[in-house]
């Protein structure tokens, strides 16, 4: 494919950020609607997701078409990386916020509310000795804990497997053997399935066996939108691993000009390293 353009390529202008932000303006009041149980909130939800979808196969078909075409340069090349890992960066901040939240808690918020508990006496929240995992002072329905060495212990596993396989079908990539790059690709799209497979039934098995609940307090809302906001992660990389698999089938990607299938990787390792802080910060600690 030729990449000899010396010009830096600009698209025409596109209407998908409009559609885009369409199917947002949808999704925005069908969700609202349906929380507050108005059924014309399915209904609108529906519609969002519908234009949505469409959006994404039109406007990544069209940049797809664009770089095997070989409009993309070594400066269009540069200005992708430069933006995917700015876009990693933004993502690193809003896991970092999670982190810090819970580091909060156990390190200043819990303890102070310990000290509190004893120097009010018996008067306020007398049974609360500020040991964690805790929902907090005042009564709350008792729960058990996530077990570290469970399905966890697995996941982590699974997901670090995940990491090398991906790593294999780059170096397959690099060296163009074609058959060993999408047997490593299929290989690390099914690791990331099982994953999120694991992940709905830790959660099943948290709600019905171990009364373990969003709204179980401190540990419950920390554990949940931790763990949530990474599965949900790990299903948008799953996404583009399987967009990246067809075009791979497709003939796309040469071994000297491939950063889709780069950005994908990146994206992948970025939420193997952020599970293992979970990982080590949520489940040991």
């Amino acid at each position: 494919m030729s990449q000899e353009s010396s010009h830096y390529y600009v698209p025409a202008p596109s209407a998908y950020p409009i559609v885009g932000s369409t199917a947002l303006l949808f999704m925005g009041f069908g969700a609202a609607l349906t929380m507050n149980k108005i059924e014309l909130g399915y209904g609108l939800l529906a519609i969002g997701f519908a234009i949505l979808i469409y959006m994404c196969f039109a406007w990544f078909g069209t940049v797809a078409r664009e770089s095997e075409s070989g409009k993309y340069n070594a400066d269009v090349d540069k200005s992708f990386r430069w933006g995917m890992s700015w876009f990693i960066l933004s993502e690193v901040m809003f896991f970092c916020a999670f982190f810090g939240a819970l580091f909060y808690m156990r390190v200043f918020s819990i303890p102070w509310l310990e000290n509190e508990s004893v120097m009010l006496g018996n008067e306020f929240w007398s049974t609360y000795d500020g040991s964690w995992p805790t929902t907090g002072p005042g009564e709350h329905e008792a729960f058990t804990p996530m077990g570290a060495w469970g399905l966890p212990a697995i996941n982590t596993l699974i997901l670090l497997t995940s990491g090398v396989t991906c790593t294999l079908a780059h170096w397959a990539l690099k060296e163009n053997r074609r058959d060993g790059l999408k047997k490593w690709l299929l290989a690390t799209i099914f690791l990331g399935v099982l994953f999120i497979g694991l992940q709905a039934y830790e959660y099943v098995h948290a709600y019905n066996d171990l009364n373990l609940k969003l709204t179980s307090g401190a540990y419950g809302s920390t554990f949940f939108m931790l763990t949530g906001f990474h599965g949900f992660h790990v299903t948008l990389g799953a996404i583009m691993l399987i967009v990246i698999y067809f075009r791979c089938a497709a003939g796309h990607f040469t071994p000297e000009h491939h950063f889709g299938f780069e950005g994908v990787a990146w994206y992948w390792h970025f939420v193997d390293v952020v599970w293992l802080g979970l990982f080590v910060f949520v489940y040991l600690m």
